[in-house]
């Protein structure tokens, strides 16, 4: 998608509102826990401050349903910012409005006001028009950098982009389609792919894509288990979508047809039940005791898996390979972790698809010995699956 940029306009004097994902976590007293979504839109922001123009950011934090919920104020966020810039943000109370219409006329070059949490307005998850239409006035121009809601067409991302003349991406949007349109289109081989997550019916359509991409792909996580019911193993009481299992051996026979490399796990962790306290052991997949729960990849598969990554010259990953947010069942999705970092120092390029590998690789203290890691969850999932985002697509093409 080439789309125009911040490096393509003149910003100097001009009112410019930019689109930010600070939906960032929150402790009970309001403190932010991750503030990474925050410091990846620095770039964009410092440039155009840099320049002179007068920066209107607005943003949802949570899921606030449509109401005024001082639980989910963006106030945190704009404190955060401000320490960052080592420069004054200013809190508006609203996102709309007189008072806010106000506030940003009286913006100097080089300030900036956060607007309040846009989906306090049912209108904004709507994509109102007249919302949409009013958030532009604010604005002489539009950017927007939330790659992390690029795949919704809400009010902020898709319907003001029919308001405005000018509509270009920030530099986050430019890096998230920089790694991840090259990792489809131009990869250097041996291209792997990993794969986790619980449901095979989460990753059908990013599957049938990568299989037309891809020289392997090692999978993981509790889609596993429908894949080895389909082919007549015993699963014990692991995770399996019943409904899937033609499915699951349709992909197997698709990944032969397009000579790639589809690999499954021969061993896995096994326990009682889903617990920190239950004893778990290590089960091969062909024998599988029956009331047993399969909650991570065995130390076999994490040899396999960790012989493919370090052989790759680009390597994509998408879901853990087990229950990672319990010890005993992150060794798994670790070793993986360790091994993205590993090729990655070599000169490979690695990139993490958000969402929950984002979690686990910043949970293994590993997440800045990788080339990228992905801001967006759904956004990059559809991306990979072959989707237009509507958030992109509204934006400027380049001439």
């Amino acid at each position: 998608m080439q789309k125009k940029t911040l490096s393509d306009i003149s910003l100097q004097g001009k009112r410019i509102l930019m689109r930010v994902d600070f939906n960032v976590p929150l402790d009970q007293d309001k403190n932010i826990t991750d503030d990474k979504r925050i410091i990846e839109a620095l770039p964009s922001i410092r440039k155009v401050l840099e320049a002179g123009g007068r920066l209107i950011l607005m943003s949802h934090l949570g899921r606030p349903k449509g109401k005024v919920n001082p639980e989910y104020s963006l106030t945190p966020a704009a404190k955060r910012l401000s320490e960052l810039l080592d420069t004054p943000v200013t809190m508006a109370r609203e996102c709309i409005g007189n008072e806010v219409m106000q506030q940003v006329l009286a913006l100097q070059d080089g300030e900036v006001l956060m607007l309040e949490n846009l989906r306090f307005h049912p209108q904004e998850e709507a994509n109102d028009p007249d919302f949409a239409r009013e958030l532009a006035s604010l604005g002489e121009i539009y950017v927007n950098d939330a790659f992390g809601t690029a795949h919704r067409a809400h009010a902020s991302t898709e319907g003001i982009t029919h308001y405005v003349q000018t509509a270009v991406a920030g530099f986050l949007i430019e890096k998230e389609l920089r790694y991840l349109g090259n990792a489809l289109d131009n990869a250097v081989r041996p291209f792997v792919a990993i794969l986790g997550g619980s449901k095979i019916s989460g990753k059908i359509d990013v599957l049938e894509q990568l299989f037309n991409k891809v020289d392997t792909v090692l999978v993981g996580g509790a889609m596993v288990f429908t894949f080895f019911k389909a082919q007549g193993l015993s699963v014990g009481n692991s995770l399996v979508e019943n409904e899937k299992l033609d499915l699951a051996l349709t992909l197997i026979d698709q990944a032969k047809a397009k000579g790639v490399r589809l690999i499954l796990p021969t061993d896995v962790v096994v326990a009682g039940e889903i617990s920190a306290e239950t004893p778990s052991h290590v089960e091969p997949v062909t024998a599988i005791t029956d009331g047993m729960i399969g909650l991570d990849i065995g130390p076999d598969t994490i040899d396999t898996y960790t012989k493919e990554i370090l052989g790759a010259k680009t390597v994509l990953w998408n879901g853990p390979m087990g229950v990672f947010e319990i010890d005993q069942f992150a060794r798994g999705t670790f070793a993986v972790a360790r091994a993205l970092a590993d090729t990655t120092a070599t000169g490979a390029v690695t990139i993490i698809g958000g969402g929950d590998s984002a979690a686990a690789i910043a949970k293994a203290g590993l997440a800045s010995e990788v080339t990228h890691v992905s801001t967006g969850g759904g956004a990059s999932l559809e991306f990979l699956e072959g989707k237009e985002l509507p958030g992109i697509a509204a934006l400027n093409d380049q001439a």
